[in-house]
């Protein structure tokens, strides 16, 4: 979708008919098609973090420990409270 063209959820108007009771709206949405959206999101995401966990060095994605998690920004270490890669550094916290 365009940016700017979700994001009405709250008003009843939703564009792609997900959070309407419009049936006009309604009929956008195709349920096999976001069904198939679904599962594909879901099924890469799986995946994206089985590789995730393997750059860890881990076996499974279970093994994953909070010790595991970095930024790799120094604004996302900032904001997720966690180390930056490559260091033990976390921006804000003192030490």
């Amino acid at each position: 979708t365009a940016p700017g063209f979700c994001q009405h959820c709250h008003t009843g108007r939703c564009p792609v008919g997900i959070t309407t009771q419009d049936p006009e709206l309604e009929a956008r949405l195709d349920p096999a098609t976001a069904a198939r959206r679904v599962q594909n999101y879901l099924t890469t995401l799986v995946l994206e973090t089985q590789i995730l966990a393997r750059a860890c060095g881990k076996s499974h994605v279970l093994n994953l420990e909070p010790e595991d998690l970095v930024a790799l920004t120094v604004e996302a270490a900032a904001m997720a409270g966690v180390p930056l890669a490559g260091t033990n550094w976390i921006p804000g916290k003192s030490g």
